[in-house]
């Protein structure tokens, strides 16, 4: 159930994350037909709050606010030595009686306070994933993953990871089409593949040429093709290792790696809007054969290509007999 949402607010918070919350679950959107979500703000306290950057903000609820919350979002502020007791319980509270947590970006050290990190898996912004694992050592910190999902507890890294954490909680708990819709409306991806480590800051070599965005577009829209490094470093006029080099710089990953999380998003999409078989869908994304595709969608996304799809399917595909 995903009805009862409500965002913490702490002194000092990010507004830019805060927003990612009310983007996402404080808007109405049931005249589009989506679902609405009963909405709130609450902070240790009620009354004005300070934030990163320079305004306040009133906060018309305390910790009490949590109680009997489907999903509490813990959003990004100054980095504390301790956070108010009050509020630790209520989110222990909160997941002891069945809700879920997340955190988006800094987020997670109020969680890792409440205890909620013990003996899971977590993760952060890559500028804190280190001390997150100094302050919290029961935490097995992921510091290359945009979320983790370790229900009931979902930890994000920056901004954009955190959207992607609320679009991937939506998805499951309430359908591809919803999480689809509601990231056509924020005009952002419903999903994307990769981690952080694409997104650190990286010195690009001088003298290698022009950006591989073009050559990625390509790649995109040929992902039916078989093409070797020598063959894409050739459309770029470089050579393969100096094309392997400034790919990684670029992407964060390999060719190959990066090539076949694209095919496992374009296979991801057609199983959840058409009803063509898995040896279709395999072909139409590059894997050649059903298993091929199996193989990836298992080893990318811990299930198979049609169990996704019972789960992720719109309407119209729902009832697609099993090949």
């Amino acid at each position: 159930m995903l009805r009862n949402v409500v965002a913490v607010v702490l002194e000092d918070i990010h507004p830019f994350e805060l927003g990612v919350a009310c983007e996402v679950f404080g808007l109405d959107r049931t005249g589009d037909g989506l679902p609405g979500y009963d909405f709130a703000l609450a902070g240790a306290r009620p009354g004005p709050h300070r934030t990163h950057a320079g305004f306040s903000m009133d906060v018309p609820h305390g910790p009490e606010r949590l109680a009997g919350a489907d999903l509490v979002i813990v959003t990004a502020s100054a980095i504390r030595p301790r956070y108010p007791e009050p509020l630790l319980e209520a989110l222990r509270a909160t997941v002891a009686g069945g809700g879920r947590v997340l955190s988006i970006c800094s987020g997670a050290f109020v969680l890792g306070a409440a205890g909620l990190l013990d003996d899971r898996c977590a993760t952060t912004h890559w500028r804190h994933t280190e001390e997150l694992a100094e302050r919290f050592p029961k935490t097995r910190v992921e510091p290359d993953v945009l979320y983790v999902d370790d229900d009931p507890v979902i930890t994000s890294a920056g901004t954009a990871a955190g959207i992607d954490a609320c679009l991937h909680l939506v998805r499951r708990l309430q359908g591809a089409e919803v999480a689809r819709a509601i990231a056509r409306r924020m005009v952002v991806a419903p999903h994307r593949e990769g981690g952080q480590a694409q997104f650190v800051n990286r010195p690009l070599p001088e003298g290698d040429g022009d950006s591989l965005a073009p050559l990625l577009d390509w790649m995109r829209y040929h992902l039916d093709r078989e093409s070797t490094v020598e063959q894409l470093a050739a459309r770029v006029h470089m050579s393969p290792r100096t094309f392997a080099r400034r790919f990684q710089q670029e992407t964060g990953t390999t060719p190959h790696r990066w090539l076949t999380g694209q095919r496992v998003l374009l296979a991801q999409r057609l199983l959840e809007s058409t009803t063509e078989s898995v040896d279709a869908i395999a072909a139409r994304c590059g894997f050649g054969n059903a298993a091929a595709l199996r193989h990836h969608f298992g080893r990318r996304l811990g299930t198979t290509p049609l169990a996704y799809r019972r789960c992720f399917a719109g309407p119209a595909v729902a009832g697609v007999r099993p090949e």
